[in-house]
């Protein structure tokens, strides 16, 4: 992994990760599944400009998937994402003007 413009993937905008945001200033974000904590954090700081206190991950493994008429089984694509905690008072527009 060579930049920090492949770390992020796009942010997780759920009920769950609305309420994080509200509660802990914490907010979420699908990330490439390489990326480690150090490059999560340095990327959410350069393109958000906020200063980041708190990094965890998860892997989400893939699922075993059905696929044509014979049985065949395949399996999806791994995930990985990041729950980014920034300091107080700071802020992350997704939305600019909404």
């Amino acid at each position: 992994m060579t930049g920090l413009e492949n770390v992020l993937i796009k942010p997780l905008m759920t009920e769950k990760s609305s309420k994080e945001t509200e509660v802990s200033n914490r907010y979420s974000f699908a990330v490439n599944v390489k990326a480690n904590k150090n490059q999560i954090k340095l990327a959410v700081e350069k393109y958000f400009d906020v200063k980041v206190l708190n990094v965890r991950t998860s892997v989400v493994p893939g699922k075993p998937k059905r696929s044509g008429s014979k049985g065949g089984m395949k399996k999806s694509q791994s995930s990985k994402k990041a729950w980014v905690q920034i300091q107080d008072g700071q802020k992350i527009e997704f939305f600019k003007g909404i």
